[in-house]
């Protein structure tokens, strides 16, 4: 599948900054499944500094924006040609040894529920026990935007019964790690639900690393695995570790944003 995004997030502040500095986790990951091209991201009124990949395999590249500024524009364009490999990530190079993700978040911290939750799901293999502890995860947490935020915690949204993918990927990291299985957030982009359905375009999903099979992603929210609809960017322990988008703000300001996330499929 070849998708074409658009991503956009206007950032404005009541009193200008004297300066800015950003830190972007934006470009598709390279591995077995996609392939990027023609992917611009800018900065307006910034300038682009060093860029590396990471341990994890993400690339990370710096923005300075000097002020005064009171509104920037982080905005991205580009194509992505993915295809369907059952969710595994294979061919993604990276140096960090799995077993780092067994670390603790306040986001993913266990308590007795989601220990309780864990425990309801087994399996014969590594890869078999991460499908049944996503189906329990999706299942405990029912998809509904509005009843958390960006602070709320794996435990939080278990006790609501209710949360979005950020939740469900939190749930299955805490519970993932429950059994000893290395599990970390991923944040991307999804063209649609499984059915069809116009989705949330800006998306989140967990990988666990299964063993063999190294690392492979599930998204509980929609109770399946990352197949071509899906566009990898990057990961970390959590959502925080994960933001595509992480700064320092020089000044004193109260911070508003929006933002325009469009994934749309490109005709053959």
């Amino acid at each position: 599948m070849k998708l074409h995004i658009v991503h956009e997030t206007r950032y404005r502040y009541d009193t200008p900054l004297t300066a800015l500095v950003q830190s972007l986790r934006l470009t598709p990951s390279i591995f077995e499944g996609q392939r990027a091209s023609d992917w611009n991201i800018n900065v307006s009124g910034g300038i682009r500094g060093s860029a590396f990949r990471d341990g994890a395999g993400d690339w990370i590249e710096a923005w300075t924006v000097r002020g005064p500024v009171d509104e920037i524009v982080v905005s991205i364009d580009g194509q992505v040609e993915t295809r369907d490999t059952a969710g595994v990530l294979r061919g993604h190079r990276e140096t960090v040894n799995p077993l780092v993700y067994l670390r603790a978040t306040p986001a993913t911290a266990l308590d007795g529920d989601l220990r309780g939750l864990a425990a309801t799901a087994s399996g014969e293999d590594g890869l078999a026990l991460a499908h049944a502890l996503a189906a329990a995860v999706g299942e405990a947490i029912r998809y509904r935007v509005g009843v958390t935020e960006v602070f709320t915690t794996a435990a939080e949204a278990l006790a609501l019964g209710e949360g979005v993918c950020q939740d469900h990927a939190h749930a299955m990291i805490a519970c993932a790690r429950a059994h000893g299985l290395p599990a970390r957030y991923v944040s991307g982009y999804l063209h649609s639900n499984i059915d069809g359905e116009p989705h949330d375009a800006a998306h989140a999903w967990a990988e666990v690393h299964t063993g063999v099979l190294g690392w492979v992603g599930f998204d509980a929210a929609n109770r399946c695995c990352p197949d071509d609809r899906y566009v990898r960017l990057g990961s970390g322990f959590d959502a925080h570790d994960a933001a595509p988008v992480r700064g320092m703000a020089f000044g004193t300001s109260a911070e508003s944003l929006e933002v325009r996330v469009s994934v749309q499929e490109v005709e053959q």
